[in-house]
């Protein structure tokens, strides 16, 4: 695995998203309106709950963290859609790049995406909601490494999918976290 090769398709996807208002907007935009969304629903339970309990770290929180999974994915699977719709890879692999530089390369690049995505969640749900992890400290750190590499696998997942069956399966793609909350118990214990 060359380094070279790995940054150049980091790099190209960052020229991809800085020239284009309309891949810049979603990086925040939509991480933005469901916490504001989910913030104001916990302080309604909040509010009409008589049982005292708080559902702003239950609830936002869970939704902070599985947002966080969602753009993961979302940024391997978006990096991979843009060589699809573009019919890049034939330029891509024409060229001495192995198959594990450009899966390194939308990994890194979906590193920086969910980066600003998890840090705008952040702000948000602490600015205006008080969800604090600073009281986790470091024992957050595993939560989040395990839904990043749940998010790239699952990403991955995708890729493979639409190259298998061709470009038309994308649909299949962008609803997969939702397929899988129920499962991973997200809004609920599955205990």
């Amino acid at each position: 695995m060359s380094l070279n090769r790995t940054f150049a398709i980091v790099l190209r996807q960052f020229y991809l998203v800085r020239g284009s208002p309309a891949r810049v907007l979603p990086l925040f935009a939509w991480v933005g309106i469901d916490m504001v969304l989910w913030g104001f629903i916990t302080r309604y339970l909040n509010a009409v709950s008589s049982a005292g309990f708080d559902f702003v770290p239950v609830l936002l929180g869970a939704v902070l963290l599985w947002d966080f999974f969602t753009r993961v994915m979302h940024g391997v699977t978006i990096a991979f859609m843009e060589d699809v719709w573009s019919r890049n890879f034939l330029n891509l692999f024409a060229t001495p790049l192995a198959i594990s530089d450009y899966v390194a390369g939308l990994v890194v690049s979906s590193i920086g995406t969910s980066s600003v995505g998890l840090i705008v969640m952040l702000f948000l749900a602490s600015a205006i909601f008080g969800l604090s992890f600073v009281s986790y400290g470091v024992a957050i750190i595993p939560f989040l490494l395990v839904l990043f590499l749940f998010g790239v696998a699952l990403g991955i997942v995708g890729a493979a999918i639409v190259l298998r069956f061709g470009p038309a399966t994308e649909w299949f793609i962008w609803p997969i976290p939702a397929l899988v909350s129920p499962f991973a118990g997200v809004f609920y214990p599955l205990a």
